[in-house]
């Protein structure tokens, strides 16, 4: 059985579309249809209804996703292993969001440096979604994002970010370290928002209560809402990566609240399937040192 033709069939799955998964396979949408085709030839069954411009799967089709998916994987994962120690380039650029190039990529790219001094690094600091489409463009090689649920990429999880209250020194809530959303009702709150989904978790929380926290600075800059903090103009909900250094300092404080426990940035190391194998162990590899020196999980 074809590989190709698998992948057509899962891809084509996933984006409801033989138009996009041409595009997001590089090849034209007559080749996705003629590697259908030859699968549906193969298995000796249609694997898609067509309806004007709607596809839907068929009953055989959707028998036979589960174990197209586990094909695809498995070859997938066999060329990974294959190409982890393959041949190392003379550059790796790697992507990432603004708040991993801030706290995060300074170490990484030293440690990168150390163990391959002969390659040159580019870094592109941008969003998730400008990431992504940078990467199956080709433009970068690796990239650090919140999420991605998509086929033609590979996606590790690197490391979680716990998101906890911050208060300035000589706040009322830094003596005692802990405090309820319900002693947080009256405080000047400074919300970072950066539309991910972990933060919108904090959202739901602050809609159940019956009087939610006055908000009365928003910002979309984590370096704009410490600072925010430090000039005590109000109370934050920070990452702990973006405030490591005023912590130590004792110039931010943490306050620990029941109800926002077990909430954290999630960030994952992405590449193209298949592709920079040993880079994406050794990033791995650091993430895992960085999780036990800074307690993130």
């Amino acid at each position: 059985m074809n590989i190709d033709n698998i992948e057509a069939f899962v891809y084509i799955n996933h984006y409801g579309s033989f138009n996009k998964a041409a595009e997001v396979l590089y090849i034209s949408q007559p080749t996705v249809t003629a590697r259908i085709q030859s699968l549906e030839r193969e298995l000796d069954c249609r694997v898609f209804d067509r309806m004007g411009k709607q596809i839907h799967l068929t009953d055989k089709g959707k028998q036979f996703l589960p174990y197209a998916q586990q094909i695809l994987q498995v070859y997938q994962n066999g060329k990974h292993q294959l190409q982890a120690k393959g041949h190392i380039p003379n550059e790796l650029r790697i992507g990432s969001t603004v708040s991993v190039s801030n706290y995060l990529m300074p170490h990484l790219l030293l440690h990168l440096k150390r163990k391959y001094p002969h390659i040159n690094i580019k870094l592109t600091t941008s969003s998730t979604d400008l990431l992504i489409d940078k990467l199956k463009a080709k433009e970068i090689d690796v990239a650090f994002i919140r999420k991605v649920v998509n086929p033609a990429i590979q996606a590790f999880p690197f490391c979680e970010d716990p998101i906890s209250l911050y208060v300035y020194a000589g706040h009322r809530l830094a003596l005692s370290g802990r405090a309820s959303l319900q002693d947080i009702r009256k405080e000047t709150l400074v919300f970072f928002e950066c539309g991910s989904l972990d933060w919108m978790r904090l959202h739901r929380v602050f809609e159940s209560m019956e009087q939610p926290p006055n908000i009365e600075y928003q910002v979309d800059n984590l370096e704009t809402a410490k600072k925010l903090v430090l000039k005590k103009a109000g109370i934050c909900f920070l990452p702990a990566l973006s405030v490591q250094e005023e912590v130590a300092a004792g110039t931010l404080i943490r306050v620990d609240i029941a109800e926002t426990e077990g909430i954290s940035l999630r960030t994952s190391l992405i590449s193209l399937n298949g592709e920079n194998g040993e880079f994406i162990e050794t990033l791995l590899e650091l993430g895992d040192l960085k999780a036990g020196d800074r307690q993130i999980v």
